[in-house]
């Protein structure tokens, strides 16, 4: 009877044996096949417009891949790494339209509560009657892309949007907006008694536990900080400006942006709060075309072929103003969308997507400002094959 038990376990454990290697194999082939992917989308956007740099890390299925490319200054030499900081321009939105919504959760404000009721100062001016929403999603009236060059401080920010006087009614055009949701972010912090930078830094993004995440860089990690380079080929870095943190201030690694991005579509580990504030950021409010703004995020149904996300992502619709069909009530938060952002500085290129429903995400860093299309063709490339790769890899 002995003998014959331990003939079962002998059998049982080349089986266990045999499985693990299996599995070892296939799990290797997913993860060649995800590099392959990148590697034939990413190789001939650096050559064609000449980027030094780019990091790229997937999401799929709750496992994490980041690949590195070229260096992350020309003038040292220094290659890109897991540890190399990029700005991500505007995809800071979404961090500052989860802070937003996370106050909202904790009853400190309520998207529909106008303006001015969180900065008395601009009582009695066009802010009485746009809401935090109209803010959020750039349907306030006409806010332009930038502020003029007279705004150079908060004293002078409150007296523009004191004289502002709106093109449009609330709600009835989106035209992309850095002051827009700057202010957003802004009245969003004060109605949580504290400094927008220090909400981010020593709240939101050791919550999502981002750890190489930051607006104002640490001494210690600016040798992991990218340069930047203009479309003349000199290193330049993101400039300060008046709700520049709220905008398009933070600075963070591949691998932080696509934890973050999981946690857009996943979120089990987190705070219950926290959770429900990141999901809601996928409300949709109103659609321009094809597109659907969130908070922060734009949004797709799912599937959607290429060119309708790049029409989505084009000038047409981040630069002028566009009559928005308003959606009443709001769309609540689904799985089956393609949910993205782009953001750039004078630098820098980035861009990052996520599908709920297939669980599978991307993100793309780069210390260039290439092309929009670009990046969305590159990442669209990139999700498409990981909708075929091996169950393992997904």
């Amino acid at each position: 009877m002995r003998n014959i038990r331990l003939k079962k376990l002998g059998v049982l454990a080349v089986a266990y044996l045999f499985y693990g290697a299996c599995t070892q194999a296939i799990a290797s082939d997913g993860q060649d096949l995800i590099e392959r992917a990148v590697n034939e989308a990413i190789h001939p956007v650096m050559e064609e417009y000449d980027v030094p740099g780019m990091a790229v890390a997937v999401a799929v299925q709750g496992r994490r891949y980041v690949f590195n490319y070229g260096v992350a200054s020309k003038e040292s030499g220094q290659k890109v790494s897991d540890e190399t900081l990029f700005e991500i321009g505007s995809i800071s939105k979404t961090f500052t339209a989860t802070l937003a919504s996370y106050a909202e959760a904790r009853g400190t404000l309520s998207l529909s509560d106008n303006a001015s009721k969180h900065l008395p100062a601009l009582a009695g001016s066009s802010f009485d009657r746009i809401s935090l929403l109209d803010l959020a999603t750039y349907t306030a009236g006409g806010l332009p892309l930038q502020f003029p060059a007279s705004v150079t401080d908060q004293k002078t920010m409150i007296a523009y949007f004191k004289g502002w006087q709106p093109s449009y009614a609330a709600t009835t055009h989106r035209l992309y907006s850095n002051p827009s949701i700057g202010l957003f972010g802004y009245l969003a912090a004060k109605s949580m008694g504290e400094p927008f930078d220090d909400l981010m830094e020593k709240t939101l993004f050791p919550e999502l536990g981002l750890t190489r995440t930051h607006i104002r860089i640490p001494e210690e990690r600016m040798g992991d900080y990218a340069h930047g380079y203009s479309k003349a080929g000199r290193p330049v870095r993101v400039s300060p400006g008046v709700l520049d943190s709220e905008a398009y201030g933070v600075k963070t690694t591949a691998a932080d942006l696509i934890r973050f991005v999981e946690a857009n579509m996943k979120g089990a580990n987190l705070d219950d709060t926290l959770q429900r504030a990141i999901a809601a950021t996928h409300t949709g409010y109103v659609k321009v075309g094809d597109m659907t703004q969130g908070l922060g995020w734009e949004m797709y149904a799912y599937p959607v072929d290429l060119e309708r996300l790049l029409a989505g992502n084009s000038k047409k619709v981040s630069l002028k103003p566009n009559k928005v069909t308003r959606l009443d009530p709001p769309r609540p938060p689904g799985e089956n969308v393609l949910i993205n952002k782009t953001g750039s500085t004078s630098g820098f290129g980035a861009y990052a997507a996520f599908v709920p429903a297939e669980h599978i995400g991307i993100v793309i860093l780069a210390n260039r400002n290439y092309p929009i299309p670009a990046r969305v063709k590159a990442a669209y490339q990139v999700l498409t094959a990981l909708q075929g790769a091996p169950a393992s890899a997904r």
